[in-house]
């Protein structure tokens, strides 16, 4: 197949990666709003979906360029768009499976994963650009903490602030509230997870001398069909991950679910506007567990969260021997 061909195959391929994206990732949006009732599971997919593709019109594309740059891709070596494609084919199986056994997983690092266990099974552990990666790396941590952090102290501050209120009075208002906060989530889990698949595209537009290594912009149809897959598979929905995050790691009040995902939208503000792709899984997980240990720490679900730190710990690894796997295979049969 002709590098051109092969490279729009890729961005096929990417697009459904996407999609895949947005309904593996949906529960993070709405997990809190659905399992406090707030929203009913299909209202909750809407208006996330809605605030999903809102996210277009107000970030730039620093994380796609971080993402693009995760590997050093050299244009003239048009092996680099096997790579590309590999890692998203690890990234993609990675993420159907931890979907499939209900565990809300990273689809962010499993990206990053498969594209780097594809690129060092071509060329070795030198492809890796550090000044890109090092920062994401540190972010697994960094993400789930702050997101804890910042939501235990919303938490205590909001207690303190409606203590005097009756507790009928505190539900109906932080009902409303919850909207407006699961709509900012939902704004800056579309506008960093979007990004990384226009990442992807970027990456293989390079490989295919598309575009050029250092320097250009991504077309604008990229960006606009980032958005729009992601919305569709926001849209899709995610039910099983829904109930681990929402009803499994802890219960939530309306006022528990507003914290939450204050938290978790100025977490992933920040790191937005850092240029950091974060883990919206890890930042929505780390935020309901600092509501949850300022509400009633026994009543977190420690055997629940465990699981979930165990798939974010294999994911990369996971991935990325994926994507090292199809690469090998794609030599054996002499693609290139």
């Amino acid at each position: 197949m002709a590098a051109s061909s092969l490279v729009y195959v890729t961005v096929a391929i990417a697009l459904v990666f996407d999609v895949i994206n947005g309904f593996h990732d949906a529960a993070n949006s709405i997990a809190t709003v659905v399992s406090t009732r707030v929203l009913s599971p299909r209202l909750a997919v809407l208006w996330a979906t809605i605030f999903n593709f809102v996210a277009l019109f107000i970030f730039h594309q620093g994380v796609a360029n971080t993402i693009a740059k995760i590997i050093s891709i050299q244009g003239s070596d048009h092996a680099f768009v096997w790579v590309v494609m590999s890692g998203l084919i690890g990234a993609i199986v990675w993420n159907l499976l931890t979907w499939w056994w209900g565990l809300p997983s990273s689809s962010s690092h499993a990206l990053i994963g498969g594209l780097s266990g594809a690129g060092v099974a071509y060329k070795g552990f030198d492809i890796l650009n550090t000044d890109k990666l090092y920062p994401t790396l540190e972010f697994i941590i960094l993400a789930p903490l702050i997101g804890l952090v910042l939501g235990g102290a919303i938490m205590f501050l909001v207690y303190w602030i409606f203590r005097r209120m009756r507790p009928r009075k505190v539900d109906s208002v932080f009902r409303v509230g919850q909207l407006f906060s699961a709509a900012a989530y939902s704004i800056g889990h579309g506008g960093n997870d979007a990004q990384k698949t226009i990442g992807v595209i970027w990456a293989v537009m390079i490989a295919g001398g598309i575009l050029p290594a250092q320097g250009g912009h991504v077309p604008y149809w990229v960006i606009l069909a980032s958005y729009s897959a992601m919305a569709f598979g926001t849209a899709l929905g995610g039910q099983r991950i829904i109930k681990t995050l929402g009803m499994g790691i802890t219960s939530l009040k309306p006022v528990g679910g507003f914290c939450a995902n204050l938290a978790g939208a100025i977490t992933l503000f920040g790191a937005t506007e850092l240029k950091i792709p974060v883990s919206t899984t890890h930042t929505i997980t780390g935020a309901i567990v600092g509501v949850g240990s300022v509400t009633k720490l026994r009543g977190i679900r420690w055997g629940m969260a465990s699981r979930i730190v165990w798939a974010w710990v294999f994911t990369i690894p996971m991935a990325g021997l994926v994507g090292a796997l199809c690469l090998v295979l794609a030599q054996a049969f002499h693609a290139w």
